[in-house]
């Protein structure tokens, strides 16, 4: 790879950082080869997960930095003053090429700023991934950006080569996107999310290819007042009305010679972290959201301790449970058990009544998980007779822990 190639390719790696909506949030650090570009930190290299459960490192890009709109959160708006770059599409290819025979990646993920018109860049992704798999016979895992102002036929086309598509919504609330990306239309992203969702619908039953590891979005949080109740709801309505597979939470970061609009200092990265929790419990454990921020302050999640804590803090009257007769539902609710380890206790408990050494065995999580739980041999106080208990099971120092 030349020179001018390397530089093109730090810069657009970098610009490609800012968006989450491929990364897999529970992904560990990766050490950057000393010539090369790789971390999970936003230099080129990031994880995801295939629709098998895989995670797999992918190529993280822009084809280009340059964009049409001006939206005030990017760094990447029309008037920064930002270095510039952009690929062609055959230099895409063979960078992405070479990384994978480097065994460097198992895929890519490509997005791009707005260049000439929405439907030209997403022609321009679009051929970038029919080339991978048409001219090379490209077998690794694509995740394109799809473009909401492009033409119906272009995403539909983007979405016969790509595994997953992403439209990001950006912010949580319509009006404040209006107000900080006036360019953006939030009608026009829903509705590109609604053709996707028919369309990856119809493939699955029609058995044949269209992003099959369907669509997810990104929300940028800090950028605006929006509360996390405000974020989560609009979360449960992206799943429900959708058919998302995830959504992205980006803690926004102040940008060089930003707007006086936004604000000054960064959100914390504790907020994304607990908004993921939140997300996983309406996901996976039958919480809602007012169960999640019931808890918290003026809509806002408690940075402290993790969402399903904060619940069952909140609702001492219903612990400790016996996990020998309690149902489904109220042991995802305790603290220290997920979802495999409630699974695996209920399987278990028809042979024998569990003790906590069982417990142990089955849930990583079970020094947590001890004070809400009656065993055959454990007896706890009720948690309503337990006012330490709270100091007692937040991490020192603040540290985050997340839950099983």
């Amino acid at each position: 790879m030349d020179d001018a190639l390397k530089t093109k390719l730090g810069i657009l790696a970098d610009a490609a950082k800012y968006d989450a909506s491929c990364a897999s949030s529970g992904a560990g650090g990766r050490a950057a080869k000393k010539d090369g570009i790789g971390s999970t930190t936003g230099m080129g290299i990031c994880h995801s997960y295939t629709p098998d459960g895989r995670c797999v490192s992918l190529l993280k890009i822009l084809l280009t930095n340059y964009c049409l709109f001006d939206c005030a959160y990017c760094i990447n708006r029309r008037s920064s003053n930002v270095q510039r770059a952009r690929l062609s599409v055959d230099e895409v290819v063979a960078i992405t090429l070479g990384f994978y025979k480097r065994n460097y990646i198992e895929g890519l993920f490509l997005s791009s700023g707005i260049i000439r018109s929405p439907d030209y860049t997403m022609e321009q992704m679009m051929r970038v991934a029919r080339a991978l798999r048409q001219d090379h016979g490209f077998a690794g895992y694509i995740h394109l950006k799809a473009i909401p102002e492009a033409s119906p036929w272009l995403v539909e086309q983007a979405g016969l080569w790509a595994d997953r598509l992403s439209v990001n919504v950006e912010l949580a609330s319509d009006i404040s996107l209006q107000q900080l990306a006036p360019e953006k239309d939030a009608p026009g992203i829903k509705a590109t999310m609604g053709q996707l969702k028919e369309r990856i619908a119809e493939a699955r039953e029609e058995k044949r290819r269209f992003a099959p590891a369907g669509q997810s979005t990104q929300m940028i949080v800090g950028a605006d007042s929006t509360t996390d109740a405000a974020v989560l709801d609009a979360s449960a309505t992206l799943y429900g009305g959708y058919g998302l597979k995830r959504v992205y939470y980006s803690a926004f970061s102040p940008i060089p010679e930003a707007s006086r609009v936004l604000p000054v200092k960064p959100a914390p990265l504790r907020r994304e972290n607990r908004l993921y929790q939140a997300d996983w419990l309406l996901r996976f454990y039958g919480f809602s959201v007012s169960d999640i921020t019931a808890g918290g302050e003026g809509g806002m999640l408690d940075l402290d301790i993790d969402p399903k804590l904060a619940w069952a803090l909140k609702h001492r009257e219903q612990f400790p449970v016996d996990v020998n007769v309690a149902d489904r539902e109220l042991l995802l609710r305790v603290p220290g058990l997920g979802v495999r380890a409630v699974d695996r206790l209920l399987r278990a408990r028809r042979q024998t009544r569990l003790t906590l050494d069982d417990i142990a065995r089955l849930s990583t999580g079970v020094k947590r998980a001890r004070a809400f739980l009656i065993t055959a041999d454990h007896h706890p106080l009720k948690l309503t007779d337990r006012a330490d208990l709270r100091v007692r099971l937040t991490p020192p120092a603040r540290q985050l822990e997340l839950f099983a």
